[in-house]
């Protein structure tokens, strides 16, 4: 039988908003916090972040800085970023403690998992990301560079462009997690979506050409892993969802061999 909510008082609104601020705050604070201690590595954090380009670049060829402020600015931005990356497990944590009470305590076991895998699948996009798409892509990118130009990136255009990929992959990668929500709040069944297959896989190209820039490469190299990442999220939820049928079949079973138990006339007759 299921739990009921740790609380099942209805907080006043006041309350809520009381709550949802603290938890607010606590991101901001941590964001902040990490920023300030990350910030005196700006300059080495956008070294490391433009490694992939830089080691395709021409000989002699260096990134160049078009704006005033750019210098200081770009890395000022990226470490911002870099900050916010890195305190998601934080920011993740204080939305879960305040949505945390109001959930049955079956589903605080199936949210924390999910949680977790969320959080390490977002990392897994933004690794996958620069350690495999950009070395393959900065190297084609270098490769049809046309004769007489000189490849010098701007440090700021860079800068939105690797950003767009890191969230593109990470949110690409969250993929499993959105598929399995669906197929254990009963959305949609497994059957449904794995006939769906042909339209996903198209939808998938069509989410990698706009949250991509407009070349196949890092399009393929975003919409193939999406798939991939579908697949296994059909495969978790069908593996849930028939462990969760079993667990209501023994529980219905249980349930009538006690109805039985108390009255014997609902036994069936030979």
């Amino acid at each position: 039988m299921n739990r009921l909510p740790d609380s099942d008082q209805e907080m006043p609104l006041v309350s809520h908003l009381t709550e949802l601020r603290k938890r607010v705050l606590r991101s901001v604070v941590a964001v902040l916090l990490l920023f300030a201690g990350l910030f005196y590595f700006s300059q080495d954090i956008y070294a490391l972040v433009a490694a992939p380009l830089r080691a395709y670049l021409p000989a002699g060829a260096t990134m160049i800085a078009t704006g005033v402020a750019s210098p200081f600015l770009t890395p000022f931005k990226l470490t911002l970023m870099a900050a916010l990356f890195l305190s998601m497990p934080i920011i993740l944590q204080q939305i879960w403690s305040f949505i945390a009470p109001g959930l049955y305590q079956h589903e605080k076991r199936i949210a924390v998992p999910l949680l977790v895998s969320s959080i390490l699948l977002f990392y897994g996009g933004m690794a996958f990301a620069y350690f495999v798409v950009f070395p393959i892509m900065f190297g084609f990118f270098a490769s049809v560079t046309p004769e007489g130009v000189a490849m010098m990136t701007d440090i700021g255009q860079y800068l939105d462009f690797v950003l767009t990929l890191f969230f593109a992959f990470g949110v690409a990668f969250e993929i499993p997690v959105a598929t399995f929500l669906l197929i254990w709040v009963g959305l949609v069944d497994v059957a449904t979506l794995r006939k769906s297959r042909p339209y996903v896989i198209v939808g998938c190209f069509a989410v990698g050409m706009v949250l991509t820039p407009p070349d196949v490469f890092s399009q393929t190299l975003l919409a193939v892993p999406m798939w991939l990442l579908f697949e296994a999220g059909v495969f978790c939820g069908s593996l849930v969802k028939r462990r969760a049928e079993h667990e209501e079949d023994a529980v219905a079973d249980r349930a009538e061999a006690e109805a039985r138990a108390e009255d014997p006339s609902l036994a069936p007759q030979p």
